[in-house]
C-alpha cells in the first residue's frame, strides 16, 4: 500500500510538467522591474517557449522578438493586442520571457508573463477571475510543452541521423575515389611494365650494335 501511495505522489507531482502552480512575481523588462506571472517547468526553455508561441499562433498571433546585442530585453517575445479567450474577453499585450532555471539545470526553466493594457502593466490590477484564469492557462500547458519538447528531441535526433548519413556519403565518396585511384594505379603499372619491356628491347637492340673487335 505504501508503494502505491509513493507512486501516486510521483505521478501527481510530475504529470503537469511544472514544479509548482503559477504565482505573481517580477522580471526586469523595458529598463524597469515589471510585475509578472511566473511558473517553473521541468522542461527546457526552448520547449516552453515553443509551446506558448504555438498556442498563440493557433489564435493567429505572431510574436515580435526583442533582438540586438545591446538590447537588454533580448529574448522577450511580445504579442500585441492579443485576445486569449481562456484568460479574458479583453485584448492585452502579452510579453513572455523563458530562461533556464540555472546553468546546471538546462532541462528546467522559468517562464515570465507580463500583461499590459495601453502600455500599463496590469498583472496586479487584473480582476481576480482573470488573474486566476491567466495562472491556470500556464498551469495547464504541460501537454503542449511535452509535445514541443518531443519535437525538439525528434529534430535533434534527425540532426544526428543527418550528420551520420553525411559522414557515410563522404566515406563512400572517398572509397569510390580510392577505388578509381587504385584502378588508375593498376592501369599505370601495366602501362609502365609494357613500356619497360619495350625500352629493354630497344636497349638490347642498341647493345647488339656494339663492335666486338
Amino acid at each position: 500500500m505504501r508503494r502505491i501511495y509513493i507512486i501516486l505522489i510521483a505521478v501527481l507531482t510530475t504529470g503537469s510538467g511544472a514544479f509548482a502552480q503559477a504565482y505573481e512575481g517580477s522580471v526586469k523588462y523595458d529598463k524597469e522591474k515589471q510585475d509578472a506571472i511566473v511558473i517553473e517547468y521541468r522542461y527546457p526553455a526552448q520547449a516552453v517557449e515553443n509551446a506558448f508561441v504555438q498556442r498563440m499562433q493557433k489564435l493567429g498571433y505572431k510574436p515580435k522578438e526583442e533582438k540586438g546585442i545591446l538590447n537588454r530585453d533580448k529574448g522577450f517575445l511580445v504579442f500585441k493586442n492579443a485576445y486569449i479567450p481562456e484568460i479574458s474577453e479583453k485584448r492585452y499585450d502579452y510579453i513572455i520571457y523563458v530562461e533556464r532555471k540555472s546553468r546546471k539545470e538546462d532541462d528546467e526553466s522559468i517562464m515570465y508573463i507580463v500583461i499590459k493594457d495601453n502600455d500599463f502593466n496590469i498583472v496586479k490590477k487584473l480582476p481576480v477571475e482573470e488573474s486566476e484564469q491567466a495562472k491556470e492557462y500556464v498551469n495547464q500547458m504541460g501537454p503542449d510543452i511535452e509535445d514541443a519538447n518531443l519535437e525538439l528531441q525528434i529534430n535533434a535526433q534527425q540532426e544526428v541521423v543527418n550528420k551520420a548519413e553525411k559522414k557515410l556519403r563522404d566515406l563512400e565518396d572517398e572509397h569510390s575515389n580510392l577505388v578509381k585511384k587504385l584502378q588508375e594505379n593498376d592501369r599505370s603499372r601495366e602501362e609502365t611494365r609494357s613500356d619497360i619491356e619495350t625500352q629493354r628491347k630497344a636497349l638490347d637492340v642498341l647493345r647488339d650494335k656494339r663492335r666486338t673487335d
